[in-house]
């Protein structure tokens, strides 16, 4: 296995010095958020990260204490992260977005493990994440209880985007005139591409000022719904369940963290990971026959 540091490490290591009344940190945002991106990345403990950092440091020669564990679960459900940082485009953004689940170790799971008992519900998490078409990159996520809409979280993964949007793509679970509204409000001239139920009808104004969703019905009544989803580019979905697909496969598809802010933390970190492995590079696919 080979591991490269940053030479800038050692300077950002410790927190830097308190203006205000309060204890002062030993460890800045910046070691924990390190230690954090092992404990993703690799799969390990808490315990084993602070093992493990300890063995690369000393590797390294540097001279840095590692924050033990309890440390690094107490400073991570605190911890702040920046705003996903989006590569350079001179192209508005091609916004896909889409939900999964995550398991959680809750109750439920214990009693299985330990008596053997039947479990009639297990505990879960909901995945939300945003991805631009034309990077690939990840640029909002949110992490919920599994009883929240998928139309609920939208607003909070749109206030994560920078610049504009040029489309929008989403399944079916976020059809109706609130997310088109909220489209419409942010971005100016989005296309707006999520399919309409097979019993959808036109708005009473249609025929003099058709919406979006109107002109996506009768496509789909004139054309059929595989024609629709071609012309107008909704086929493109299958690429945030791709994502998703990797980040159950990279990071892992069950949480480790037990609270909520701390499994906010987690896949805030595991975003970060994936998009930096997406920044160093995309296979390229050309056809050949």
């Amino acid at each position: 296995m080979t591991i490269w540091v940053s030479d800038d490490v050692a300077h950002q290591w410790a927190a830097d010095r308190r203006a205000t009344r309060g204890g002062q940190a030993k460890y800045s945002s910046f070691a924990i958020e390190t230690c954090l991106t092992v404990w993703v990345v690799f799969g390990l403990a808490l315990r084993q990260t602070q093992g493990f950092m300890r063995s690369l440091l000393g590797l390294m020669k540097l001279d840095l204490a590692v924050p033990d564990f309890s440390t690094l679960s107490r400073r991570a459900a605190k911890l702040e992260f920046e705003q996903l940082k989006q590569q350079a485009s001179s192209e508005p953004i091609q916004l896909v977005v889409d939900s999964t689940g995550l398991k959680i170790f809750g109750a439920g799971e214990w009693q299985e493990n330990k008596h053997g008992t039947a479990v009639k519900r297990r505990s879960w998490r909901k995945l939300h994440l945003g991805m631009d078409l034309n990077t690939g990159e990840i640029v909002c996520s949110e992490l919920t209880e599994e009883s929240v809409g998928d139309p609920t979280i939208l607003p909070d993964l749109l206030d994560q985007v920078e610049g504009p949007v040029s489309r929008f793509i989403a399944d079916g679970a976020y059809d109706g005139e609130p997310v088109s509204n909220e489209l419409e409000r942010r971005f100016e001239g989005v296309k707006v591409i999520i399919p309409p139920p097979k019993n959808a009808v036109v708005s009473p104004e249609a025929e003099t000022n058709p919406t979006q969703r109107d002109r996506h019905i009768a496509a789909i009544q004139s054309e059929g719904r595989m024609a629709w989803q071609k012309q107008s580019g909704y086929s493109q979905r299958s690429r945030i369940e791709t994502q998703m697909g990797r980040f159950k496969q990279v990071i892992g598809n069950k949480l480790k963290a037990r609270n909520i802010k701390n499994q906010r933390a987690e896949i805030k970190v595991g975003v970060n990971a994936l998009n930096k492995m997406t920044s160093l590079g995309h296979p390229a696919f050309e056809r050949v026959s």
